[in-house]
């Protein structure tokens, strides 16, 4: 299952929501070699999912989903703090 149409709408629309539980230090490069921060990023994101998509994808799918596109999210993030659109 592609979750990341739901995490880039998610990552859209409450991206300061997400950067505020991050220390504004991890969302680098370094974030990527971070699991702490990257653990983060998927506890956010799941609990700002649509309810139905909850109830179809636990947690642990999601966090496992990150963890896997650690590159694709962090980017997301990045191009949303610059005002870029997302790909």
């Amino acid at each position: 299952m592609d979750l990341m149409q739901p995490l880039t709408r998610v990552i859209g629309e409450h991206r300061g929501a997400i950067l505020q539980r991050l220390d504004s230090r991890s969302l680098t490069v370094a974030a990527l070699q971070n699991d702490q921060a990257m653990s983060t990023v998927a506890t956010c994101c799941y609990e700002l999912l649509p309810g139905v998509v909850r109830l179809a994808v636990k947690e642990h799918m999601v966090r496992s989903f990150v963890m896997n596109n650690r590159e694709r999210i962090l980017r997301q993030l990045l191009q949303a703090e610059e005002g870029k659109p997302a790909p």
